[in-house]
């Protein structure tokens, strides 16, 4: 049998070139794509086989130029230069329609010396723009061989692999950087006393500012009267000016372009969707029509699921034996995790809608309209990523704040992220929602749609009332400005999309799963003893439930919840969801249930019916929007917090965090309940 060979290669380009797509279609991965900068923010590695070969993909954030200019640039600059000796080879991404701004990073990684494989992907795009590109002319101009794919159709793929696996890795024969003449004799000084053959490295480092500081001997021996030149910025320039020169020569080869091409569907839209004020009009009601379908077309599959749990329940109650067990998993384990499974459907659908967003291109135009919203807030447009990609998961939208160039606007946009409603405050919204506001509808919209949106709506004007406040007490060290490509409008691949969501929905319900099954027992456990009245025997089994305890613990809080309305239960539910917000929805689930001998009865119809000793509903009107509103502003995400800690590297900022989040939400809970009451 023959042995397996080991390799790694590198996946790089700028970023939303279909990197990550290309990525998913080697390793047969699911890591998230989308039709916008910023998507990939930390190094992501995959493995295939092909033909007794194991091959390592390592897929570099996005970058423009071999210069950083955000973390995560730096990210891709530091592995691909330190890291030269462990990989085979860099594998290019080139976008069809962005030949000129991708062949600039091109070019500076080309002379460093890496060996290449260049990919250009999605030509079909840049035909039905009109242009035409030469592949043979191209790949003869470039001095390597040109494979051309379509990674989401999985065409290419298996030629990429090949590529890889017969080493087409092609190192340049000579620079393709003409230095500049005042500047070679030095270089070559400085390549010299690095010890290097490579005089782009020095010229790179001298751009870099890195050895400045070491090399002002050589600076005085040469005795350079124009050594002032010699500003790393200037130099960075003077190379993008010659660089982009020499493509344009390459490129006027190349793209040939059909006179009078009528106007495409990307610019129709654009006059619209990026509109002054359209184009704000249009995206409410792309949000008011995803909200109205995750009440809409979730109800049914909830509804399945729902009664299937409460069928699991009943069923297991009636024929395991009776005992401990028994009330642990009928009562306990399996209504716990009911009350997350039920709300998968929701989840799934906005998910969906959101990944569909992103896939069309639309997602890059939501950047550009928020970048005039975002300024006056101290954020600029690109902080408008990681806020968007909070409403799925705060953890990565933390992360993706690496891609913002500016310190101070992305330390703000970490602060305020947590703010946007993430999947996990979903189900808690749904059940909350679903408790305190009709069925009726306005103009054909849920009133509960609208509500949730009103939720949505709120986490966005909270996170940049946040920023403007805290915008007056951190200092900046310069301004920015965003610069961006629009992306072409991109017919969105359903299948995979859906494929991306049924992953994220399951990694979802296994990740809360497990935690959910841990608290249910934790809380069966404290609710199946109690202390004995008698002194004599400390420990009772199989109590009533305000005998418990967990009751005792949970009326030790009540003092401290109960001017938000809360009655003990909810205090267990809101201190368990410091885990994780849905684990508040589980808890619930599973306290109801061991409060009942009626498992057949829905969880959510249990706590409608719920009275406090005073005769008053536990879940009314004023108990549930102080609910809502506690869950929109507490910080009761670990994993939030241990990511924030690792992003801001500071323990000071993560606790004015927690504090800022938390504090937030008990008084604004207070108050609204103390005036709704």
């Amino acid at each position: 049998m023959q042995e397996t060979q080991k390799k790694q290669v590198l996946l790089v380009g700028n970023p939303n070139v279909g990197k990550s797509t290309v990525f998913n279609a080697l390793c047969n991965k699911k890591q998230k794509t989308g039709n916008y900068a910023g998507v990939t923010v930390a190094s992501h590695s995959g493995n295939y086989t092909y033909k007794n070969e194991e091959v390592e993909v390592v897929d570099l954030p996005g970058s423009y130029s071999i210069y950083p200019s955000s973390e995560d640039e730096a990210i891709f600059s530091k592995f691909l230069i330190d890291n030269q000796k462990d990989y085979a080879g860099v594998v290019y991404i080139l976008e069809a329609l962005s030949l000129k701004r991708g062949l600039l990073l091109f070019q500076q990684i080309q002379d460093l010396g890496v060996p290449m494989i260049l990919v250009v992907n999605q030509i079909d795009q840049a035909e039905r723009r009109g242009i035409n590109i030469d592949i043979q002319k191209f790949s003869e101009s470039l001095g390597l061989k040109i494979i051309q794919t379509n990674a989401k159709e999985n065409f290419g793929i298996d030629e990429i692999k090949n590529a890889v696996l017969n080493n087409q890795f092609v190192k340049a024969e000579k620079l393709s950087f003409e230095m500049p003449n005042e500047h070679k004799d030095f270089i070559q000084k400085i390549a010299a006393h690095q010890g290097v053959d490579n005089e782009y490295k020095a010229w790179m480092s001298l751009s870099l500012g890195s050895d400045l500081g070491r090399i002002d001997s050589i600076i005085e021996q040469m005795n350079k009267p124009d050594s002032k030149s010699l500003v790393p910025k200037r130099l960075q320039v003077q190379e993008t000016v010659r660089r982009y020169q020499n493509v344009d020569k390459i490129l006027a080869n190349v793209i040939t372009k059909k006179a009078q091409f009528k106007e495409l569907l990307t610019e129709k839209l654009d006059k619209v969707l990026v509109h002054k004020f359209w184009g704000y009009v249009f995206f409410l009601v792309i949000l008011l029509v995803i909200f109205q379908s995750v009440f809409f077309l979730a109800e049914y599959p909830m509804n399945w699921i729902d009664d299937f749990f409460s069928w699991l329940s009943a069923f297991t109650g009636e024929h395991l034996p009776e005992g401990p067990v028994n009330s642990l998993i009928s009562n306990g384990i399996v209504p716990g995790i009911g009350g997350i499974v039920v709300f998968a459907p929701q989840i799934g659908i906005l998910l969906y809608f959101l990944y569909l967003l992103e896939d069309s291109g639309y997602m890059a135009r939501v950047v550009f309209l928020m970048d005039r919203i975002l300024r006056p807030f101290g954020l600029n447009g690109k902080s408008i990523v990681p806020l968007v990609s909070g409403t799925a998961c705060a953890i990565p939208a933390v992360i993706s704040t690496r891609n913002i160039e500016n310190l101070k606007e992305r330390l703000l946009t970490i602060l305020v992220t947590p703010f946007m409603t993430c999947s996990a405050r979903l189900p808690v919204y749904s059940i909350i929602i679903g408790l305190i506001i009709s069925d009726k509808t306005f103009l054909g919209i849920k009133y509960k749609a609208l509500v949730l949106m009103a939720m949505y709506l709120l986490g966005f004007a909270v996170a940049l009332l946040s920023a403007a406040i805290l915008n007056k007490f951190i200092k900046n060290k310069g301004k920015t400005y965003l610069v961006m490509d629009l992306p072409a409008y991109k017919k969105p691949l359903f299948g995979y999309d859906f494929k991306m969501v049924l992953g994220k929905v399951w990694d979802f319900i296994t990740g809360a799963g497990k935690i959910i099954f841990i608290v249910s027992i934790i809380i069966w456990f404290l609710s199946y003893f109690g202390p004995k009245q008698k002194q004599s025997q400390f420990v009772a089994t199989n109590v009533k439930l305000d005998h418990s305890y967990l009751a005792k613990m949970g009326k030790g809080i009540e003092p401290v919840i109960a001017p938000l309305g809360y009655d003990w239960k909810m205090g267990v539910g809101i201190l368990t969801s410091f885990v994780a917000r849905e684990v508040f929805v589980g808890t619930m689930s599973t306290l109801y249930s061991l409060e009942d001998d009626a498992p057949e009865v829905k969880v959510i119809d249990k706590m409608r019916h719920d009275i406090k000793p005073n005769g008053e509903k536990v879940f009314n009107f004023a108990t549930g929007i102080s609910v809502l509103l506690f869950y929109a502003f507490a910080m009761q995400c670990v994993s939030t917090l241990a990511v924030v800690y690792r992003e801001t590297k500071s323990w000071k900022w993560t606790a004015f965090q927690v504090v800022m989040m938390t504090g937030l939400a008990y008084f604004v809970s207070m108050f609204a309940y103390q005036i709704l009451k």
